[in-house]
């Protein structure tokens, strides 16, 4: 029995406002001016707590249709701005301590990263973040929420999981549902309960070497949860 720790990417493992910054760009450059100025404010509002969006993509995506942007726009600067991921145009950095943490959980755990972003500047990204080596499988394209219960219920079958991610709906709530532990990042209102919360993914380091820990240990067939 081994346990699982599956990472959200976006606003979990990478940090940083430059691929949203890339993405509005991409997007301006598509419409106007006017549209890039208007998803600034829009990712700006969302950071100061001021709206509901899910995200910082849900704030541009939800201003960019609002003035008009079609679906393929959408999608095109998307990708653009995903093939600038982790260079000067679109920069990414780790929580504080992320590759020390990774490399003191893998000793007690597999670690996967599960992602709805397609894979485009993934393996660079991960260079960054100084993750490749702390990780047994990369899934891109994941279609969250649907797309991440098959790979929750694989960890499920090789022992206690922990999901982790800062969008309850996408990243916890199927992970909850098939019986995984859940460790919310950021400052979002779940609809459900998580085991773990915390405002950024380090200072959920202690709890989820501790969970690691006790999973490592568990009787077949117990939560580490159910230990705290």
């Amino acid at each position: 029995m081994r346990p699982t720790v599956v990472f959200d990417f976006d606003g979990t493992v990478a940090l940083g406002r430059g691929p949203l910054e890339a993405y509005a760009t991409c997007l301006g450059e598509l419409t106007d001016g006017e549209m890039l100025t208007a998803c600034r404010t829009a990712v700006e509002r969302f950071d100061a707590g001021e709206t509901n969006y899910r995200d910082g993509y849900d704030a541009i995506q939800t201003t960019a249709r609002g003035r008009g942007a079609t679906e393929d726009q959408l999608s095109t600067a998307y990708l653009r701005s995903r093939q600038l991921l982790a260079t000067d145009a679109a920069e990414i950095h780790p929580p504080a301590g992320l590759a020390e943490f990774m490399t003191e959980l893998t000793t007690h755990t597999s670690c996967v990263l599960a992602t709805n972003a397609p894979d485009l500047g993934i393996d660079r990204a991960l260079t960054v973040l100084k993750l490749t080596e702390s990780l047994t499988a990369v899934h891109c394209s994941v279609g969250k929420p649907a797309g991440l219960e098959p790979i929750i219920a694989t960890a499920l079958a090789d022992g206690p999981t922990l999901a982790v991610g800062d969008i309850w709906e996408n990243d916890l709530a199927p992970a909850q549902r098939l019986g995984a532990d859940t460790a919310l990042v950021g400052v979002s209102q779940p609809s459900g309960t998580p085991t773990l919360r915390g405002t950024t993914l380090t200072d959920l380091y202690d709890d989820i070497l501790s969970w690691a820990s006790r999973a490592a240990t568990a009787p077949a067939g117990a939560r580490p949860a159910e230990r705290l």
